[in-house]
């Protein structure tokens, strides 16, 4: 198969869809690999290397997305992008959907096969193409509150692990999966006073277990979040529902009753973020105030530390790849995980979740109807 891999063009994404040693992988399995020049500048891999690694260097995206069958990506596709695919193709890459019927309509009309890490899954129901990003977000997560709560960047002034004879910061962790796991232990390991809230109780175990007493754990409900937000120093959002909008837990109305200064991280602002005040920034500026309340929302956080995350995403795409390389998309028929990070194809939404919050009538109709989900 023919593979393409363009230079990522969202604001400051440094990562690259497929890395030297990936390039290696697939060419020593006889396809053929073609990298835009300059993709892998962010990860200080330049055209020479892809090069050995075997992959054949093409002048710019146009002609990346003209000569090859398959695109592999990490960001979702600017329009730009899309508007160059064709119905023979397949994209597979982050495309987070739910809150972007722009890019929907879009992927629809090329008539390609889109495929979304996303919600691609595993025998355990995990989505295994989320993790490593989830794990690379939730670290960076407290390392951007602990710079966010600094009192010149606006923050309250609270140092996160405090010093002998002063309180650390409180954090609160809403959601304990991957991304809210690891913000937790990065927290933790820097001496904050941390809370995970979750809906799973034996979820809720498993973290007790894992974290050995260390942070307290709570049984997720309106109560819990509200009384736990407002005590907070620094409040993590870390909800995922696979393929949808993420809910929204945190109200405008509570912000006046926060902690001024406090710091709101929504590591889910990709899936339309789960802070009502929310809305996606950027790492060139990344913060913004609502009520005294400073809102770090990244919609790409793992982008800033491209070298361990491109490598990190690679680890766990590359399996597939090679899956969709060898078969096409008659990959779907010997694994029903792959076939369930199919988004688009054939000009029609081929996930539920997906449907359902982009607002259609019904899934694969491709047809919208007004709704809350599609505004």
């Amino acid at each position: 198969m023919r593979i393409g891999v363009p230079t990522e063009i969202k604001s400051n994404e440094f990562r690259v869809g497929l890395v030297p040693s990936s390039v290696r992988e697939l060419t020593a399995r006889g396809h053929e690999v073609f990298v835009q020049s300059g993709a892998g500048a962010g990860i200080f891999a330049d055209d020479a290397t892809y090069a050995k690694a075997g992959a054949k260097i093409l002048p710019d995206a146009e002609a990346i997305f003209a000569q090859s069958e398959m695109i592999v990506k990490v960001k979702e596709p600017q329009a730009v992008e899309y508007k160059r695919l064709k119905p023979h193709q397949i994209l597979f890459t982050y495309l987070h959907l739910a809150p972007d019927p722009e890019q929907a309509r879009g992927l629809m009309a090329s008539g390609a096969s889109c495929i979304a890490y996303e919600t691609v899954t595993d025998a355990n129901g995990g989505l295994p193409l989320l993790a490593p990003m989830s794990e690379v977000a939730g670290r960076l997560a407290i390392e951007a509150a602990a710079i966010a709560l600094r009192r010149p960047t606006g923050g309250r002034g609270v140092l996160m692990g405090g010093v002998p004879g002063v309180r650390p910061a409180k954090v609160v962790v809403l959601g304990g999966g991957v991304v809210g796991t690891h913000a937790a232990r990065m927290a933790v390991g820097l001496g904050a006073e941390v809370s995970i809230l979750d809906r799973s109780l034996p979820r809720l175990r498993q973290l007790d277990e894992l974290f050995e007493g260390r942070v307290r754990t709570l049984a997720s409900t309106m109560d819990s979040v509200e009384t736990e937000v407002l005590g907070a120093d620094v409040v993590v959002g870390a909800v995922l529902v696979a393929g949808a909008s993420a809910p929204k837990l945190v109200t405008r109305e509570m912000l006046s009753r926060m902690k001024k200064g406090a710091v709101l991280v929504d590591v889910s602002i990709d899936q339309g973020g789960c802070f009502e005040t929310s809305k996606a920034t950027t790492h060139a500026n990344p913060t913004f105030d609502v009520d005294g309340i400073i809102h770090y929302c990244v919609a790409n956080m793992p982008g800033a530390v491209p070298v361990t995350s491109a490598q990190a995403l690679n680890n766990a795409t590359l399996p597939f790849v090679i899956k969709l390389a060898e078969r096409g998309l008659a990959a779907f028929d010997r694994d029903p995980h792959l076939a369930a990070g199919l988004n688009v194809r054939e000009g029609k939404i081929m996930h539920s979740s997906v449907a359902a919050s982009l607002g259609f009538d019904s899934l694969g109709s491709g047809k919208f109807v007004p709704s809350a989900a599609a505004e």
